[in-house]
């Protein structure tokens, strides 16, 4: 018993080894190139320095509430696309000459820049927080919706011509073989799209009169020349994004546990 402990305690310690050793080579380099003068000390402060600001500031409550409001918009923009993403996904998937006749529609904004869409989308909604959400949801919409149909374009046939032989209706098939079959695709979807819409949301409060959010508040520090702020925050913002693909990761693992069998 304390064998297998002491060799779970080691795994375990290996783990968080392995974890760490990113970060930690991250602020390595950065200490180095603050201190031995590669950057211009001007344009790099120090990762102690930038640490305990950005500290300051989540403790002051500043920080929080922009990191609220990002999240909050990437969630809106997010739950967007997945109601309006996955069922138009299974249409198309479940057919694919359907899918081949939109197929070009599909890569063609899917291939587009979501940020050359701004103008367009400003037309349309103003400079509100609609505009943010509906681009960064129709972004995320589109990568759901190619990720979905594909997903049901290779569903496993044997478990489908299974099924069909044991007299299974359409419905059944569906709900118990295709939609399982799905879903392996449907998260690599659902991480990328929350990723893309962590993008356009950051840059659209870059841009586009926001007054909240991490984005707005990376460029307000970048124009006060208020480098700690400014370093903390896209610190934090890619923070943010490591974590929600950590989230999806951990219920893909949980809900998906079959997938490769």
């Amino acid at each position: 018993m304390a064998e297998v402990l002491s060799k779970l305690t080691s795994k375990r310690l290996r783990r968080a080894a392995e974890l760490a050793f990113g970060p930690i080579l991250l602020l390595a380099v950065w200490w180095l190139a603050a201190k031995g003068g590669w950057v211009n000390k001007d344009l790099l402060p120090s990762p102690i320095d930038t640490l305990r600001d950005t500290a300051a500031n989540i403790w002051s409550g500043s920080m929080t509430k922009d990191f609220t409001r990002t999240m909050l918009r990437v969630a809106y923009s997010l739950v967007i696309a997945i109601i309006a993403g996955v069922p138009v996904g299974i249409v198309l998937g479940a057919k694919a000459a359907v899918y081949r006749s939109v197929e070009f529609i599909i890569d063609f904004f899917r291939s587009t820049p979501a940020t050359a869409m701004f103008p367009l989308f400003l037309l349309l909604f103003g400079l509100g927080d609609l505009a943010k959400i509906a681009v960064a949801a129709f972004a995320a919409w589109l990568v759901i919706v190619f990720n979905v149909a594909y997903g049901v374009m290779n569903a496993r046939q044997t478990r489908i011509l299974a099924a069909r032989s044991m007299g299974a209706s359409s419905l059944r098939i569906f709900r118990d073989v295709i939609f399982f079959e799905t879903l392996p695709q449907t998260f690599i979807g659902l991480r990328t799209a929350v990723s893309l819409a962590l993008v356009v949301i950051i840059v659209a409060e870059m841009f586009i009169g926001a007054t909240d959010g991490m984005g707005h508040r990376i460029i307000d520090a970048q124009i006060s020349y208020s480098l700690t702020d400014m370093y903390g925050s896209i610190l934090v913002a890619g923070a943010m994004g490591y974590g929600l693909n950590l989230i999806l990761l951990f219920l893909e693992r949980s809900v998906i546990h079959w997938s490769g069998k």
